[in-house]
């Protein structure tokens, strides 16, 4: 028995990577260090760290991410301090708190939700090995240098 969906997780065999993988960090729990998944993501604990995801990431009430998202959709409940790139739909919530630049398709932002930093939309975000806003601070230290 899968300890996500309820099911045998043998009935997953063949499914698509994205649909058939769940992940949770709890409450209470922190991670030190990047996670990269295929599927649906939800931290309700702490990351200091960088989440890449092909599916969704969800961010609980009281959560904390140090660090960038990226990924296909987002809904965020919680606290992130870094870019956040989303493919398609961002959904900030009544208690998120945003502190960097968002780059997405599309955003809703729910009333009471908090927003610091630059956003873009109607854009597809770069590849993950380099954002638009890395490629700033690149241009920007090679500038300071010369």
């Amino acid at each position: 028995m899968s300890i996500f969906n309820g099911k045998d997780s043998k009935s997953n065999i063949g499914a698509p990577e994205s649909i058939s993988i769940s992940n949770m960090i709890g409450k209470g729990t922190l991670i030190t260090g990047d996670i990269e998944t295929a599927g649906n993501l939800r931290i309700d604990g702490k990351l200091k760290g960088n989440i890449h995801s092909k599916a969704k990431v969800a961010l609980g009430n009281g959560s904390l991410v140090d660090g960038n998202i990226y990924a296909q959709n987002a809904d965020i409940e919680g606290e992130v301090t870094g870019v956040i790139e989303i493919a398609d739909t961002l959904v900030l919530k009544s208690t998120a708190v945003v502190k960097g630049d968002i780059i997405t398709n599309k955003l809703v932002v729910e009333a009471g939700a908090k927003f610091n930093g630059t956003c873009r939309m109607g854009e597809q975000p770069m590849p993950r090995e380099q954002s638009k806003t890395e490629q700033v601070k690149v241009e920007n230290k090679k500038a300071a240098n010369v």
